[in-house]
């Protein structure tokens, strides 16, 4: 026992260096953006000593104190960045929506079909989700130019839900194969029509899957640049498309910082929402991975 007690003491030493030095190593790039966020460029981009960036000199010459918001001032107010935050908003929700209640329609009929062609379809569905954005979105552009109808945000949101649709169906799917058949049709058995024992039999037990699968949807649409930057115009901007046109002129307006305090901006929500729905997402995840 002793000797065991001996071993275990250095390695759980060891094993909690590490995760430290882990953890310290994934945070300090958003630490140091957020840090940053209140310099001036002089300071947080200091080509002359890396102690510009902590100690602030040159913002605390140009701004009077070491700390200043005019970053994310210039992104709020001068450059209007809450308009690509609503626009995004609006983007995110109806994706999630949308894909969400096909995906469980979907998901739900294929798993409890017994038909040959439901295993072709999902390998459609797979070929479809592992094709490049980039050869999706030229697909659509040609009919969106004669309807007329570029740069609006349902355009941008038609193509998302199609990118999307094939990994939900598939996501949840597997969910869905991980619930015994005997619970739907037990329902079905005390008088409860296909669909009422989907919603009040079934569905119940599949919100840890909903939900994990919907933080996904959420995610590929909030953080999306390929498809919005080309199928919105520049009064549509969601946040990451309008992130990067302040990098696109920092050569002749300067505006660098306004990217760097409106990233900030974006990525706060994420942990945010992770943090809220991190147990969710846990036992949606080990639903799916315990099928049988």
């Amino acid at each position: 026992m002793k000797g065991t007690i001996g071993y275990s003491r250095p390695l759980a030493i060891f094993t909690s260096a590490v995760l430290l030095i882990w953890l310290i190593m994934a945070a300090f790039p958003f630490i140091w953006t957020v840090w940053g966020s209140f310099k001036v460029e002089a300071d947080f981009f200091s080509r002359v000593s890396f102690w510009n960036a902590i100690f602030g000199s040159a913002t605390e010459r140009q701004t009077g104190s070491a700390f200043t918001l005019d970053g994310y001032r210039g992104a709020w107010v001068e450059r209007q960045f809450y308009v690509s935050v609503f626009n995004t908003a609006i983007v995110t929700v109806c994706v999630t929506s949308i894909s969400l209640l096909f995906g469980t329609l979907g998901g739900y009929a294929l798993s409890r079909s017994t038909r040959k062609y439901t295993f072709w379809i999902l390998i459609a569905a797979l070929v479809f989700r592992a094709m490049p954005h980039i050869t999706l979105v030229s697909g659509f552009l040609l009919p969106f130019f004669e309807l007329n109808i570029w740069g609006y945000l349902p355009t941008a949101i038609i193509v998302l839900v199609a990118i999307n649709q094939p990994f939900t169906i598939w996501m949840l799917h597997s969910f869905f194969l991980s619930i015994p058949k005997d619970l739907d049709e037990s329902a079905m058995v005390d008088g409860c029509t296909r669909f009422q024992a989907f919603r009040l039999a079934i569905m119940p037990v599949m919100w840890p899957g909903v939900i994990t699968t919907g933080l996904f949807s959420f995610l590929l649409a909030y953080n999306d640049f390929s498809v919005t930057a080309l199928l919105l115009n520049q009064h549509n901007q969601t946040m990451v498309p309008k992130i990067n046109s302040f990098l696109g002129t920092v050569q002749t307006e300067g505006t660098i910082m306004y990217a760097v305090a409106a990233t900030v901006s974006a990525t706060v929500p994420l942990f945010i929402l992770v943090m809220f729905f991190q147990r969710q997402i846990v036992s949606g995840l080990t639903a799916g991975a315990v099928k049988g």
